[in-house]
This record gives structure tokens, C-alpha cells and sequence, in this order.
């Protein structure tokens, strides 16, 4: 029985696992963004989303335990740094799963994780939509009568004057 087994084993032993995630994350806090599997994705989200939180409040305890994850003092640095102070007023969720499709060689369901705040595509989201009209199926709701003169003066006037000038000036450069 699995009874209170939560989390993905993801197929491999402890010390990889640990390892690879440990790896992940270092790359995701570094780059901003990762494309991986959805599994290990969903993994690397419980992994990550602690230590940001932790990474709000600049203590020597919170960095040693963020060291002790992520092994890398880059990492270290860009969480306590640039990250925190961007999610700073975030309650939670700072990171986004994006699914891409299959990968080719063994259709695992592949996608791209990153860090919310992050992504400018996402932030210009925020504008307002633009305005759309309604459109009844009974006419375009003006009169007939008036574009219709317009439009046939106009079509009828334009072709007459660029022939006319053409066919006048070619003659008279041919003689």
C-alpha cells in the first residue's frame, strides 16, 4: 500500500533525485526560465517555492538552508538579490508552467517552468483589450444613398486623368 506517499519518485534513487533537482532549481533561478519535463516541472515547483519564499527575508539562517539545497553561491546570490526583491510583495505562486506539446523521441509531455514575474509577454497581458464594435446582419446602419455617390465619382474620375496625361505625353516624346 502507498498510503501518505506523496511526491514523484521520478524514477530514479534519493541522492539523484536530490542532485537533479538540485540542479534544476540552480538553472531556474539563474536563467529564469527552463524547459523540462511535466514531472519533473511539478517537482521543481515544491522544490523552488520555499526557498523563494525564504529568500524574502535576508537572514544568515535563511541563506545557509537555500546553500544547503542549491549548492551554488550564484544561485544564492541572485535569489537573496534580483529575486526577492521582485517578488517581495507576492504572497506565493512565483512560478508558471507552460506545456509545449510532446517531445519527439519518447512523447513524454514536455513544458517550460518560470519565474512569474519574469516573463514580459505574461506582464503586457495587463492592457486593456481592444474596443470591438457590435455588428447587426441587416446592414452597416447608414444610408444607402450617401457612400454609394462618393464611391462611384471617385472610381470614375481617378482612371480618366492618369490615362489621359500617359497617353498625351508618350506620344509627343515618341515624335
Amino acid at each position: 500500500m502507498r498510503h501518505g506517499k506523496k511526491f514523484n519518485h521520478l524514477g530514479r534513487k534519493a541522492a539523484h533525485r536530490k542532485a537533479m533537482l538540485s540542479n534544476m532549481a540552480t538553472s531556474l533561478i539563474l536563467h529564469k526560465r527552463i524547459s523540462t519535463t511535466l514531472a519533473k516541472a511539478k517537482e521543481l515547483k515544491k522544490y523552488v517555492e520555499p526557498l523563494v519564499s525564504r529568500a524574502k527575508e535576508d537572514t544568515t539562517h535563511n541563506r545557509r538552508i537555500a546553500f544547503s539545497y542549491l549548492k551554488s553561491k550564484d544561485a544564492i546570490i541572485a535569489l537573496f538579490g534580483e529575486i526577492s526583491s521582485k517578488v517581495g510583495t507576492r504572497p506565493g505562486g512565483y512560478t508558471r508552467i507552460i506545456k509545449t506539446g510532446f517531445r519527439l523521441g519518447d512523447n513524454a509531455e514536455m513544458c517550460i517552468i518560470e519565474l512569474v514575474d519574469y516573463n514580459d509577454l505574461m506582464l503586457k497581458d495587463a492592457k486593456p483589450a481592444k474596443k470591438t464594435t457590435r455588428r447587426s446582419r441587416r446592414g452597416s446602419g447608414k444610408s444607402a444613398d450617401a457612400p454609394a455617390k462618393p464611391a462611384v465619382e471617385a472610381k470614375t474620375e481617378e482612371p480618366k486623368a492618369p490615362e489621359a496625361s500617359d497617353s498625351t505625353e508618350g506620344e509627343t516624346e515618341e515624335k
